[in-house]
């Protein structure tokens, strides 16, 4: 069992590297000593973090709607922008735009208040979703998003689906 979850984080390593390149190609790329910085742990910004999650969460069981920002219907990226919104950061509306803000971080540098994007298309590896880190642990991470089938809700990247739907982090904060 452990060598199959030691397997497991060593495709996720693998998977988010090739796929982060994808994603930021006429970017500027991320320094070893950014990546570094932004690990370090700060209390104002694990805070903010809070504050965020548990803005986002207050939308939970909210249905999905298209270009929604509202409990009357949010899509994925509206819930970020919202959730980002309401400590004053803003952010960009799209998916999209969402996905080259911020510092890349390594799958095992995530923390709670960090942005997950997944590409949800069959035979794409293009970004079209994101959610927000709700908790995260040594082999598992949970993230709060906008499915078009089940609304606001809180997932694992540890379900399949999100898994290998998995794209790259990314640290706003």
């Amino acid at each position: 069992m452990r060598n199959f979850t030691i397997l497991l984080l060593a495709l996720i390593c693998l998977n988010s590297c090739k796929s982060s390149k994808k994603a930021k190609s006429s970017h500027k790329t991320t320094t070893k000593t950014e990546k570094r910085a932004t690990n370090t742990t700060n209390p104002t910004s694990n805070a903010l973090a809070e504050s965020i999650v548990d803005y986002a969460k207050q939308f939970d069981g909210v249905r999905y709607k298209y270009g929604g920002t509202t409990k009357k219907g949010m899509d994925c990226s509206g819930l970020v922008m919202t959730a980002f919104k309401s400590e004053n950061i803003m952010l960009p509306r799209t998916t999209s735009d969402l996905s080259v803000t911020g510092n890349w971080i390594d799958l095992k540098e995530v923390q709670k208040g960090d942005l997950m994007f997944f590409a949800t298309r069959k035979n794409s590896r293009k970004v079209n979703h994101v959610g927000i880190v709700t908790f995260a642990s040594e082999g598992n991470v949970e993230f709060i998003h906008a499915s078009t089938s089940a609304g606001v809700i809180i997932s694992s990247l540890a379900e399949r689906y999100w898994y290998f739907a998995f794209v790259q982090a990314r640290r706003v904060l």
